[in-house]
């Protein structure tokens, strides 16, 4: 369960990617990715973060991680500001946190065996001592529910939910207390995803792991997360409690998104919110609410205005004119 010690805090976290043109390549704009999100994750806690695709959730995952540099903002994890850090000071701190990646295929060298996948990074940072190097990785196979045999066979023997565990493998075996989870299990049969779920929950409840779940599946999300944020074109719109976020949806975008759930009733009546129109270009975002060209509920102040952030009680943030008055 978690507990009151923040973990990650992040702090207007901004992620800007150059647009370049013309012979010289000079810089004619910014692809706003991430646009100045701020969230805490308590310590074994699972926050869940949901949005459509294109909308900045995985390249905050790996700005979390310094795995791309922040334009700006603070990134803070265990107390220590991750931002304000140069590479060799952050080499010994990259055990604590890792991540696990969408395609489990392509995350894993088809050269090296699985014993190796897993335990390079043991070796490199020195986690056990070697006379106890292959125990330790059979110990970390075993909790991920891999046979030991496995140890010598090469990833394009196994199946997509295996590669998935030799995955989380790699990460568990460094020992993290933090670990970014890039949508894990959308490229996994339901059976599989299940199962998958199932595990990550489990080794969280034994390693009290702190859990970023990156995913567009709102049914995964609502299954493993405590908390969850709503991301639209760089910007968190929403956050709350799991409980909180799926009573009571608050943002238009949110409405939307829990809208296309499908519900396992056949006398239930769906009320589908269809949004008009596609994403805008991050590199062009809209002048004031970034949803307004495809809200139903716009008004004239969200074609000029950004929203600000208000909490609506128990920590649940919108960050939406329609609530202005509230």
């Amino acid at each position: 369960m978690a507990n009151s010690e923040v973990v990650i805090e992040v702090e207007k976290l901004k992620k800007y990617f150059p647009v370049k043109s013309g012979l010289l390549q000079r810089t004619v704009g910014h692809v706003r990715a991430v646009d100045g999100v701020s969230f805490q994750i308590k310590k074994g806690q699972t926050f869940g973060l949901v949005g459509e695709s294109g909308c900045g959730k995985s390249t905050l995952g790996r700005t979390l991680l310094r795995l791309i540099e922040p334009t700006e903002g603070k990134v803070k994890i265990n107390g220590t500001d991750m931002s304000s850090l140069k590479r060799s000071e952050l080499r010994p701190l990259r055990p604590t946190m890792q991540m696990i990646f969408q395609d489990p295929f392509s995350s894993l060298d088809p050269r090296m065996p699985v014993g190796e996948i897993i335990g390079e990074a043991v070796r490199e940072h020195e986690i056990v001592p070697k006379e106890q190097y292959r125990d330790y990785i059979l110990k970390v196979m075993e909790d991920c529910g891999l046979r030991p045999y496995y140890i010598d066979r090469y990833p394009h023997e196994f199946s997509g939910g295996q590669r998935q565990r030799i995955c989380i493998a790699r990460a568990l075996a460094l020992n993290p207390s933090f670990i970014v989870c890039d949508e894990p299990v959308s490229a996994l049969d339901v059976s599989i995803q299940a199962q998958i779920i199932n595990l990550m929950k489990d080794l969280q409840d034994e390693r009290e792991l702190t859990y970023l779940f990156i995913s567009h599946d709102l049914s995964v999300v609502e299954h493993i997360s405590d908390v969850i944020g709503v991301m639209y074109l760089g910007t968190m719109v929403e956050m709350g409690t799991k409980e909180d976020i799926f009573r009571e949806p608050l943002h238009p975008y949110t409405q939307a998104l829990f809208s296309a759930v499908p519900v396992a009733d056949p006398d239930v009546k769906m009320n589908r919110i269809l949004l008009e129109g596609d994403i805008p270009s991050p590199a062009n975002p809209p002048k004031g609410c970034k949803f307004h060209t495809r809200c139903s509920h716009c008004m004239g102040i969200c074609k000029e205005q950004e929203p600000v952030e208000r909490d609506m009680g128990n920590g649940h943030i919108v960050k939406c004119h329609l609530y202005n008055e509230k």
